[in-house]
């Protein structure tokens, strides 16, 4: 009797007959019913999200259009409706703070440089140097212009400056020099050399261990305490010094998930193919890395923004500032809910158009789970 031949691998698991094919599944939408009034605690909350709506949306029409005042003075203004005159009235102020009104041309113009530099940046196709040498020029243009005294243009102290263009000046100068600054501390953190890795934990950690008010209030009231006699340092200066390195520590952060995410594999392919850690870095490790953070650095990014609101401590006037020190007029009724609305869309603009466009560019690269 001889023994049975056992089963190969390939009669085990290759597969010899083809499989007919199968209908893609359905998909499946939920109806707007069945997503308001699934289940009972769906329902409950619908219906009372419902009643505050029938509640608080009738009032709100009446307070801000049907007895809202668009014109007059601030005696117009008796607080039964919206005073958007004030608005009307006061909205330079708000936008350019206590900039001269005869020069409020600059900043406007200040404004309209970011603008057509963030709308041009917005494709990947303009990625280039040229784009680079363009945000820096503009940078420059746009300090000039605020600045003065160059080009026959009256000069302006940094602290007249305010609003929406101290916004845009301190958010671009603190994205710009902080992101360099970001990578060399998480390339650092990631270093096998350990003093780069202790010295550039070392940073991160204790910026990322202070509230950015406690580093601003350094840069305003010690820093001037531990310089020599006679020697000062602009309050613009300080403010974007302490955004900057605040900046770098939480970008940083972000960065080093992105780092730690890149397969071993891609460095060590690039060395196999003979790059340098340079050329590594730059064309393949870095690309990678950003690709793979995009949504926490956007986060990081709206979060700075709206961090600018707090350099009133440094004695700069920026957008909310700005709508603060128009409020002190004795001549209006002091109508805080229409300014911190006006105030509140314009930050609402920005952040929101930040979301979008890298919730685009999320997809468009292609990287992590279709969301």
């Amino acid at each position: 009797m001889t023994d049975a031949v056992p089963p190969t691998v390939a009669d085990v698991f290759v597969r010899t007959e083809t499989l007919a094919g199968r209908p893609a599944p359905k998909l499946r939408r939920a109806s707007l019913l069945g997503a308001l009034f699934g289940d009972a605690a769906t329902a409950a909350a619908s219906l009372l999200i419902g009643a505050m709506l029938l509640v608080a949306v009738p009032k709100l029409l009446a307070w801000g259009v049907l007895n809202g005042v668009w014109s007059g003075d601030g005696e117009a203004c008796t607080g039964v409706g919206a005073c958007w005159a004030f608005l009307r009235e006061k909205h330079p102020q708000i936008l350019f703070g206590i900039y001269p009104p005869a020069e409020q041309w600059r900043p406007v113009l200040v404004v309209a440089v970011f603008l057509a530099l963030a709308l041009w940046s917005l494709p990947p196709r303009n990625w280039t140097r040229a784009t680079l040498a363009a945000w820096f020029v503009g940078a420059l243009a746009a300090l000039v212009l605020m600045g003065g005294g160059l080009f026959g243009l009256e000069a302006v102290p940094t602290s007249d400056w305010g609003g929406l263009p101290m916004t845009l000046l301190l958010t671009v100068a603190s994205l710009g020099l902080g992101f360099p600054l970001a990578v060399v501390l998480a390339l650092g953190r990631q270093s096998t050399l350990p003093v780069t890795r202790v010295v550039c934990v070392t940073i991160i950690e204790v910026v990322r261990g202070l509230p950015l008010l406690s580093i601003l209030f350094v840069a305003s009231i010690m820093l001037p305490l531990m310089l020599p006699d006679g020697v000062t340092v602009d309050k613009l200066l300080r403010a974007i010094v302490a955004l900057t390195v605040f900046s770098a520590a939480y970008i940083a952060e972000v960065l080093r998930g992105g780092l730690q995410a890149l397969p071993p594999g891609q460095t060590e392919a690039a060395r196999a193919l003979g790059l340098n850690w340079l050329q590594t870095t730059w064309l393949i490790v870095l690309p990678q890395a950003l690709g793979k953070v995009i949504p926490p650095l956007t986060n990081t990014v709206v979060v700075i923004v709206k961090n600018t609101s707090l350099v009133l401590v440094v004695g700069l006037f920026d957008l909310l500032s700005s709508g603060r020190a128009a409020l002190a007029d004795p001549a209006w009724p002091a109508p805080y809910a229409e300014t911190y609305l006006f105030i509140a869309l314009i930050y609402f603009v920005i952040c929101f158009g930040i979301s979008r466009y890298a919730l685009w560019l999320e997809r468009r690269m292609s990287f992590g789970a279709a969301r």
